[in-house]
């Protein structure tokens, strides 16, 4: 009778120690969230802005009157009233020929998602160049 006692004691406590060991775990676990992968979201949703961007031909124009580098306001106030509120987004009207850079396309701190696409002309002008649109999470 002393002999089980002991072992039954000693399950008790393997016991214990499992169940312990176990809530801990699982309290460690809620903690850690996977980050989910919104890239699709973002790019899909860049890629609807830039449509209606080119099928607005007043916004076409404002982008063919600009200087490179930022966007009209009227196309920025376009990509702001589409945009996802967990989103900030930079637009930048570049010639075809050269690079187009947002001073957050180099960052390491964030994930920049960048699409772009080219405005050529209206029926009164030609004067191809393309619009890039940068999005970081907030």
């Amino acid at each position: 009778m002393i002999e089980k006692r002991g072992w039954i004691k000693i399950v008790e406590a393997f016991v214990a120690i499992l169940l312990i060991t176990g809530i801990l775990l699982t309290i460690i676990n809620k903690g850690y969230v996977e980050r989910e992968d919104i890239s699709q979201e973002v790019y899909d949703m860049e890629i609807g802005i830039l449509r209606e961007i080119q099928l607005d031909s007043v916004l076409r124009q404002d982008i063919l009157d600009s200087g490179f580098g930022d966007a009209p306001q009227s196309v920025q106030d376009k990509v702001n009233e589409k945009k996802s509120s967990y989103l900030d987004c930079d637009s930048q009207v570049c010639d075809i020929n050269t690079d187009c850079n947002s001073g957050l396309a180099n960052s390491q701190e964030k994930d920049v998602y960048a699409q772009s696409t080219i405005i050529t002309a209206t029926t009164q002008d030609y004067k191809p160049r393309y619009i890039k649109l940068f999005c970081w999470v907030k």
